[in-house]
């Protein structure tokens, strides 16, 4: 019987469905076992071969866990909001809904095909409206909270309304604007609603500030940071410019250290949490006040290093600083205004990363020095960031790099605070080992002590303390989108007020246009029924706004962070109703065994949704405050691009053998018009390339025209990607999970060959032999005795399979099985016993065939929860030896003797076998020298 793998996996994957296999039960007297992938956003493109690497991984060890007796939740659904399907609706007016559902229905025809063993009863898309309204719930009960930071930790908003009433707020500590008064309750009694609220605003845990932000003209909305590559957005390619608006914020800063001393508790890769450690910042030292010369003002600046404040001879503010445009005087407000202009139009990140141009502008102000009282100039400059520390540095150029070459540039001067070292290069190496100068009560003091001295200065002048600062700042929460999460949010006198939880969700509305108005609002703008009743608790048109009952609502969508931050949760009980899951639920699952997805994700989703999680556990909602205990990143499956090289001036295409010593430009050309020998189809290319239809095309003696090839990221814009329906149709969904896990390490990224594929898919056909006896139905019941090596095969490869999964080496289990198979089959095994176990250990890499050897070998029940194989060492200890047999120390044969056997017994047994009279030809031996499990020696 042929193994036909098309007809046995849509089998099987009919049965899975049909019979909900993997339907998890909250109510479960097993031990719980929870694997998750990270959420993927449905794009028009579908899976290529390299996004189920992750998908195949998880698989397998949730497959694993069920073999072992556990009940194992491993999910999936949708990220279904955000900017592709937004942009497209954009360009054809076609509603995102529609291009989403339709992208839906592609990758979930895709994710069957391959087998996945998901519980598809708790699927979840982000743009459902029974989904997204917890994320608006969760949106309301981060607004009604505050951080206490004596209790460390968030609270419900009337607790701090409580303390307000009764005390005022001059022994309120928590995490909250720096711009408050101190009020007494007498005052707070006589705040108008509205100043309550908007001094409220300021402690709120999400609250409405001016905020800067990547702002996109050609897309219409706000962009995070990861989502811009070299200064233009990474969707579409446009420029981004920085701009103040009025945005929602999360207030993910009051976590910083909980974020920090979370690391310690989760398994998670060390490089990740690297990235999280520098992206929220650590750093203590002191905030320094600088009074402004001729104005109120002061300049607030923090410094790791107060010891230097000797050396700071000038000052610089990013352009963005609120002060800028109150000091700069009037000689250099030109100057001052094209210099943000221009620094407008570069992203943070660049801002950042470059280190060599210098640039800035003098306001023609003049701070006044703490101690020394002499003037300082006010610089602004674009390497000090206005959301990062205080938005200003007191700029120190013999300490600091980026300082010197700033100084030097505009000759600024360098005062040398560093005793015995000469302004150069060593003046910013070691710094820890100076000798502090240049002040009667820092000079000769070690660097620790220094610090310690200058912060009790400062504190003493009332202009400086000393303070833990994190770069980690505040989450922008609002994006001008059409296709995002409604705010639950309207506005009464201008101030943010909440919809209660029963009229909750509140759905997107209809609109003509997905692009901002024609006055500059965001897409929502153009909504007709777009405002809130109070008193009906519904949507309705706007034109019934009286300011009255009916209000405005919020115009801006969240991020697609949002979605994401907390669905992990509510897969536990995804189609409760009336809560985002219950007690029982969230008792039993807790968090996330296993997890993995793409490192990617380090400092935006992974990041956002340990600040949700923990906001949660405070508000005792979940029991643990990290969602994750585990992660694995799984490594990136690269493509070989095909490249064909045009000559620099004209059309004239040469093959790649060709082109030395000759000026030509790489072309990516669609790998499936290259076969495997690199030759191009030339019609092909020309039909695929309109505009090289004319081309001529130089090719090689043989008439063939190669292409170059390089490894590089599987992508749809570079021509390499594979789509793995094709590689399904040709050899089988189990071929391709075989293969992905072949190709090496989890973590580490890989190439792929389509070629290498026949590897796995020959293994597949040798496996299904094995088991021919069973399949044509000539072995009835295969109850003989197991021999010896089938056995000793058998449980080495469960000791090795099972180590490899519990390790996550999968890529050495997919040998082990090779090896397994060719000993069996050397062997002749046809006993039921071993293949069954076999095909168990099979099962999680290649579930298709292995439900399909399960049901020959007569099993009415799925495999997917067989017990798994248990190894037992006594089946791999040896009961007897080959003894090699040597005469003067050259072996002439071997002997099978049994390993209980004396020195004596060995020896009596050698010399009494026919082989050793024959080469002693009737002499008597002078020694025999036996090693018990190991050689005999006859010396002659």
């Amino acid at each position: 019987m042929q193994y036909n793998f098309n007809e046995i996996e849509a089998k099987w994957q009919k049965y899975w469905a049909e019979n909900q296999t993997f339907r998890a039960e909250n109510n479960s007297d097993k031990k719980k076992f929870y694997v998750l992938d990270m959420f993927p956003y449905p794009s028009g493109a579908g899976l290529h071969v390299g996004h189920p690497l992750g998908y195949i991984a998880s698989d397998i060890y949730a497959r694993y866990k069920r073999h072992q007796g556990f009940n194992v939740l491993h999910p999936q659904g949708y990220d279904s909001f955000g900017l592709p399907a937004e942009q497209y609706a954009i360009q054809t007016g076609q509603h995102p809904a529609i291009t989403t559902a339709a992208n839906i229905k592609t990758y979930r025809r895709q994710l069957d095909q391959l087998g996945f063993s998901f519980d598809w009863s708790r699927e979840v898309r982000t743009s459902s409206p029974e989904y997204y309204k917890w994320t608006q719930w969760i949106f309301i009960q981060i607004f009604n909270s505050w951080y206490n930071t004596d209790t460390d930790k968030a609270e419900d908003i009337d607790t701090l309304i409580a303390i307000l009433e009764t005390e005022g707020n001059a022994n309120v500590n928590a995490v909250c604007d720096d711009d408050i008064a101190v009020f007494s309750a007498e005052d707070w009694t006589a705040f108008s609603e509205v100043e309550k609220q908007e001094i409220l605003l300021k402690y709120r845990l999400t609250y409405l500030a001016d905020t800067e932000v990547n702002w996109c003209p050609a897309l219409g909305t706000v962009l995070a940071n990861d989502e811009i590559v070299n200064g233009v957005s990474e969707r579409g390619g446009h420029p981004v410019v920085r701009k103040k608006m009025t945005q929602w914020s999360m207030r993910i800063s009051a976590y910083a250290q909980r974020l920090l001393d979370g690391l310690d508790t989760i398994d998670w890769p060390q490089p990740l949490k690297d990235s999280q450690t520098n992206w929220i910042g650590r750093s203590e030292g002191a905030s320094a006040i600088f009074n402004v010369n001729g104005h109120d003002e002061t300049i607030e600046v923090f410094t790791t290093r107060p010891d230097t404040i000797f050396g700071v001879s000038f000052m610089t503010l990013a352009p963005e600083h609120e002060l800028v445009g109150k000091i700069t005087t009037a000689e250099y407000k030109d100057e001052v205004e094209a210099y943000i202009e221009a620094t407008a139009k570069r992203s943070e990140r660049d801002r950042m990363a470059d280190v060599k141009t210098i640039s800035g502008a003098f306001t023609g102000a003049y701070a006044e020095h703490p101690f020394t009282k002499e003037p300082i100039p006010i610089w602004i400059g674009d390497y000090v960031l206005a959301g990062y520390g205080t938005g200003a540095v007191m700029s120190v150029p013999c300490g600091d790099q980026r300082d010197y070459d700033f100084a030097k540039h505009f000759n600024l001067p360098i005062p040398n605070i560093f005793e015995g070292i000469d302004i150069s290069e060593e003046a910013f190496a070691d710094k820890d080992k100076t000798i502090i100068a240049n002040s009667d009560f820092l000079n000769g003091l070690p660097y620790k002590k220094a610090v310690k001295r200058a912060i009790f200065e400062l504190e003493k002048l009332g202009q400086g303390k000393g303070k833990v600062n994190y770069r980690l700042r505040d989450a922008v929460f609002s994006r001008q989108r059409y296709w995002g999460e409604p705010f639950p949010v309207y506005y009464v006198d201008g101030m943010p007020q909440m919809i209660a939880k029963e009229h909750l969700p509140i759905e997107l509305p209809e609109v003509e246009k997905y692009l901002p108005t024609e006055t500059g609002e965001p897409p929502l703008g153009n909504a007709d029924v777009w405002a809130w009743d109070t008193v009906a608790n519904k949507v309705v048109a706007n034109s019934k706004i009286d300011h009255k009952t009916v209000f405005p609502l919020e115009l801006n969508t969240m991020p697609g962070w949002a979605g994401s931050s907390q669905y992990f949760n509510r897969y536990m009980d995804p189609n409760n109703s009336d809560e985002i899951f219950s007690k029982k639920a969230i008792d039993y699952w807790e968090d996330v065994d296993l997890y993995i997805g793409g490192s990617e994700h380090a400092t935006g989703h992974l990041l956002y949704s340990r600040f949700w999680q923990k906001f949660m556990f405070d508000k005792g909602l979940v029991p643990k405050d990290e969602f994750a205990k585990k992660l694995i990143n799984q490594g990136m499956i690269t493509g070989t691009s095909a490249f064909v090289y045009r000559a620099e001036n004209g059309k004239t295409m040469i093959s790649k053998g060709l082109i030395a010593d000759k000026n030509v430009v790489p072309i990516h050309a669609d790998v499936s018009l290259v076969n495997a020998s690199d030759e191009l189809d030339i019609d092909g290319f020309k039909k695929w390339r309109e505009e090289y239809a004319d081309a001529e095309f130089i090719t090689e003696e043989d008439g063939t025209f190669k292409v170059g090839r390089e490894v590089e990221k599987m992508s749809k814009s570079k021509f390499n990607v594979v789509n793995p329906d094709a590689i399904c149709e040709e050899y089988g969904a189990d071929s391709l999970r075989l293969y992905e896990m072949f190709l090496g390490p989890l973590e580490q990224s890989k190439p792929w060959n389509t070629a290498g594929i026949t590897g796995t898919h020959g293994f597949l056909k040798k496996l299904w032999k094995l088991y021919a006896p069973f399949i044509d139905g000539s072995q009835d019941n295969g109850q003989e005795e197991p021999s010896k090596e089938a056995l000793k095969t058998l449980h080495k490869t469960i000791k090795k399979v099972q180590e490899d999964i519990e390790n996550f080496s999968f890529n050495t289990s997919v040998s082990t099985f090779m090896i397994a198979v060719n000993e069996l089959s050397a062997q002749k095994c046809a006993n039921k016993e071993v293949l069954e176990a076999l095909i168990i250990l099979v099962s999680p890499y290649a579930p298709h065939i292995a439900e399909e050897l399960w049901s020959k070998l007569g099993h009415t029940e799925s495999i997917a929860t067989a017990p798994f194989p248990k190894f037992e060492e006594k089946y791999l200890k040896e009961s007897s030896k080959e003894y090699p047999i040597s005469f003067n120390g050259k072996m002439k044969f071997t002997m099978e003797l049994s390993l209980d056997l004396s020195k004596d017994e060995i020896e009596a047994a050698v010399m009494a076998n026919e082989k050793t009279q024959q080469q002693l030809q009737g002499r008597e031996p002078k020694k025999v020298i036996v090693v018990p499990g190991k050689i005999v020696n006859i010396v002659g």
